[in-house]
């Protein structure tokens, strides 16, 4: 019994020196090697045959003093990333493609500011004229010239959803007046304001589709001549629109501007006696002004030929230049040709 307990006891205690070299192996403050077969142990100067030393780090090497690796290699034996391009580049590249697809749009805007500018500088330069023009409405020289193209720009035409509107802006007077007798002395009192209003002309681009089949003779595009050899092809076009619709009700047109002050006053022979000048005072709300303005810039819009004949010119030029460069300018050049000429004609009431 007492050589079983010495044989455990001795097996503890050899267990127990062997753990720490294991753990501390290669470490500054190694302890000596215990146990059997101790003095077979190779020492920390001779190193184990069979484990190399831990590789250092490459940044640290080169914050050693140590030369780096002459390839270029990071510690784990791969090529540090390196920037090709530099970001200027990248930035002057898209810029100058952007400068050039859209030369044109920029050439038109410089040459405008640079005549503005010379013009207030009163200087007299003749600049050349370049018109405005988007990239995707140059002429390809491999458009097809045999297409019908009549047809393709009715079909732009008839797409139009929304009316074409021609303001104009006028001033005007109108009088507010208000009544109310007192027995048998009458008694009212009336102040005349100035207002600026403004009114909306519309023209229906989109009559329907009867308006344009060839009885009508609505829609007319003549083909002066065909692209050739890389240049465009030259068009007309016709067209009969209805009249510009002048306002039809008072909310059609607004009002700008009340004065707070009138700038005239009329009031009967009682006032400002006790009578009148206590029932009526010469304050009325201003949505009472508002709505007597609006009913008076209504009517003079609607028979007042110095204001109807600039409001209905404002809307033939809108219509005209919506469907000019909306719709038959783009369609024209997408197919080799410019237009020339764009005739609109008026019919109908308004």
């Amino acid at each position: 019994m007492v050589r079983f307990l010495l044989f455990l006891l001795g097996t503890l205690t050899g267990g127990i020196s062997q753990r720490p070299a294991a753990a501390s192996y290669g470490g500054a403050d190694q302890p000596a090697w215990e146990g059997p077969g101790a003095a077979t142990r190779p020492s920390r100067a001779d190193g184990w045959p069979d484990q190399a030393a831990s590789p250092v780090p490459w940044h640290s090497r080169a914050a050693g003093g140590e030369r780096p690796d002459p390839a270029g290699r990071n510690g784990d034996g791969r090529r540090p990333r390196r920037r090709r391009v530099a970001p200027w580049v990248t930035r002057t590249a898209v810029v100058t493609a952007l400068g050039l697809i859209f030369r044109r749009a920029i050439a038109s805007v410089v040459l405008a500011a640079l005549s503005a500018v010379l013009h207030v500088a009163g200087i007299n330069v003749h600049l050349p004229v370049v018109r405005f023009g988007w990239p995707w409405q140059t002429v390809s020289s491999g458009s097809t010239a045999t297409t019908d193209l009549g047809p393709w720009v009715l079909q732009k035409i008839e797409g139009i959803s929304r009316p074409a509107l021609g303001e104009a802006n006028f001033t005007f007077v109108f009088s507010h007046k208000v009544s109310k007798n007192i027995g048998p002395w009458p008694c009212w009192y009336a102040s005349t304001f100035y207002a600026v209003g403004r009114a909306s002309a519309t023209v229906d681009l989109n009559p329907g589709p009867s308006w344009w089949t060839p009885a009508s003779a609505h829609y007319r595009l003549q083909v002066l001549s065909r692209p050739h050899d890389g240049k465009p092809g030259h068009v007309t076009v016709m067209m009969i629109l209805p009249l510009p619709q002048l306002p039809q009700t008072a909310h059609d047109v607004t009002i700008d501007n009340i004065p707070s002050k009138p700038i005239d006053i009329q009031h009967s022979w009682t006032y400002p006696g006790l009578g009148c000048g206590m029932v009526i005072r010469p304050q009325f709300p201003e949505s009472v002004l508002y709505a007597e303005a609006q009913r008076m810039a209504f009517y003079n819009s609607t028979h007042d030929l110095s204001i109807t004949r600039p409001l209905i010119a404002s809307a033939e030029n809108e219509a005209a230049q919506t469907i000019r460069d909306n719709f038959i300018q783009p369609t024209v050049n997408a197919f080799g040709y410019t237009l020339d000429q764009l005739t609109v004609r008026w019919t109908g009431a308004s």
